[in-house]
């Protein structure tokens, strides 16, 4: 039988934040989330960032430098854990770790899918590399915002977030 005392509680599922290049409406998504249900939400980034004073909230400011972010996350998202990015090699990464990735547009990484999308991507960076201009994402939509508070909120109620609830 295990000691009560000695035994580890078991690790809460957390947000990880590819914060650098994510949108402001998305970060106050997640701002309202770790608000409301106590879930433990780190922005990880190459600068400083002025974030609400909230418990469960923190950032992580890296070194500067490629990937150095990506990085961080990589090294320290879980099993069950979320990873916002747009970032598809990070994607992958942590979905062999066991945790899910969502882009700030609220498409869902798949493991199904993913090696797919490296492909894609390296396509694109050959492409771009010999001079082909393929322009930028749109800009975000509130489809975009509304796919990922739906995201968010479904891996919340997943992670058993809600049910920690400080005000429940």
């Amino acid at each position: 039988m295990e000691n009560p005392e000695t035994a580890a509680a078991p690790r809460r599922p957390a947000v990880w934040v590819d914060a650098d290049a994510c949108p402001k409406v998305v970060k106050e998504i997640l701002y309202r989330a770790a608000e409301r249900t106590g879930v433990a939400v780190t922005l990880v980034a190459n600068q400083p960032l002025a974030v609400p004073r909230i418990p469960s909230l923190r950032v992580l400011t890296v070194g500067a430098g490629f990937d150095v972010a990506d990085d961080a996350i990589a090294a320290r998202a879980g099993p069950g854990d979320l990873v916002v990015t747009a970032d598809i090699p990070l994607a992958a990464a942590v979905l062999d770790k066991g945790a899910q990735a969502v882009t700030p547009r609220g498409a869902k990484f798949s493991p199904d899918t993913i090696r797919a999308q490296l492909t894609m991507r390296d396509f694109m960076d050959t492409m771009r590399a010999s001079g082909v201009q393929s322009g930028g994402p749109p800009p975000l939509s509130v489809a975009d915002r509304n796919a990922f508070a739906s995201q968010l909120d479904r891996w919340l109620a997943s992670a058993g977030a809600y049910a920690k609830s400080p005000s429940r």
